[in-house]
C-alpha cells in the first residue's frame, strides 16, 4: 500500500490539530495565539489540496477530512472569536468560570447575551462548507467567499486591536454596531452566489495565472505597508476583483 496517498491527509490532520488548539485559545479569551494557529491551519490547508493534486491522489476521503478540519479552523474559532469580540465590544468584565465548581445556577450568564450572534459565523461556515461539498461548480472557481478567506478577515480584527492600535481603528472594531455589521456581512458572502477566482495553481505558466499572480504582489504590497490593517483591505479587494474579473470574462463570451 503507497504510503504517498496518506501524505495530503496527515497535512489536513495537522490543519484539525491548528483549529483544535486555536479554539481552546479562543475560548481562554487568548485572541493572539487563536490567531496564529489559525493561520498556520489555513497554510496547511493550502497544501493539503496542492499535495494530493501533484501526487495524483486525489479522493472523497479527503474531500470530506478537508471540509471537516476547515469547519473547525476556520469555521468555528472565528464564530468564537466573534463571540470575544462582542463581549469586549459591551465591555464585559465578567471573568470565564476557571473550575468545575463555578455556575452552579443553570440558568446564570456570564457573558452578554447579543454576544451570541458572533456565532452566526459558525452556522454561515457549516452551511457553506455542506454546500460546497456537493458544488459541482466549484471545481476551478469559488462561489461565494471561502471560509478560510473569511476566516483571516475576522482573525485579523484581534491582531489590529493589539499590534497597531491607533483610535480611530479601536471605536471602529469595537463598536458594536461595527461586529453585528460584519457578522452579518461575512454570513452573507459566505453563501451568496458570487463567482470567486480560486489561488489554486495546475501550471505556473503566467499567462494562465497573471490575475492569480497579480493579487499575490497585491498582497504582499499591502502587508508591507499596513501590516495586520491590510487583511481586511485584502479580502474587500479579492471580492472587487473577482467581481471585475468574472464581468471581463462575460463580455469576451459575449463579444465571441
Amino acid at each position: 500500500m503507497s504510503l504517498k496517498r496518506h501524505i495530503p491527509n496527515t497535512i489536513t490532520l495537522l490543519n484539525l490539530l491548528c483549529g483544535s488548539i486555536a479554539t481552546i485559545f479562543a475560548v481562554q479569551g487568548n485572541l493572539v495565539m487563536a490567531a496564529v494557529f489559525v493561520g498556520l491551519g489555513i497554510f496547511l490547508d493550502f497544501f493539503d489540496g496542492l499535495a494530493a493534486r501533484l501526487l495524483n491522489v486525489k479522493s472523497e476521503l479527503g474531500l470530506q477530512l478537508d471540509s471537516l478540519a476547515d469547519m473547525i479552523t476556520s469555521g468555528l474559532v472565528p464564530g468564537i472569536i466573534m463571540f470575544q469580540l462582542f463581549r469586549r465590544s459591551l465591555r464585559e468584565t465578567v471573568p470565564v468560570p476557571q473550575d468545575w465548581q463555578a455556575g452552579q445556577d443553570l440558568l446564570e450568564w456570564n457573558f452578554p447575551v447579543l454576544a451570541l450572534f458572533g456565532l452566526l459565523v459558525t452556522l454561515a461556515s457549516g452551511y457553506r462548507l455542506a454546500k460546497f461539498n456537493i458544488d459541482e461548480r466549484q471545481t476551478d472557481s469559488f462561489i461565494g467567499l471561502p471560509t478560510p478567506a473569511n476566516a483571516l478577515l475576522i482573525i485579523s480584527l484581534p491582531l489590529i486591536l493589539i499590534f497597531q492600535p491607533q483610535p480611530v481603528l479601536l471605536d471602529i472594531i469595537l463598536n458594536p454596531w461595527f461586529l453585528v455589521a460584519l457578522t452579518v456581512f461575512s454570513c452573507f458572502m459566505l453563501n451568496a452566489e458570487v463567482p470567486l477566482f480560486a489561488l489554486k495553481f495546475s501550471t505556473w505558466n503566467f499567462s494562465e495565472n497573471k490575475l492569480r499572480y497579480f493579487f499575490i504582489l497585491f498582497c504582499i504590497l499591502l502587508l508591507i505597508f499596513l501590516h495586520f490593517a491590510a487583511i481586511p483591505l485584502i479580502i474587500i479587494s479579492y471580492v472587487i476583483l473577482s467581481l471585475f474579473a468574472g464581468r471581463t470574462e462575460n463580455k469576451e463570451e459575449a463579444r465571441a
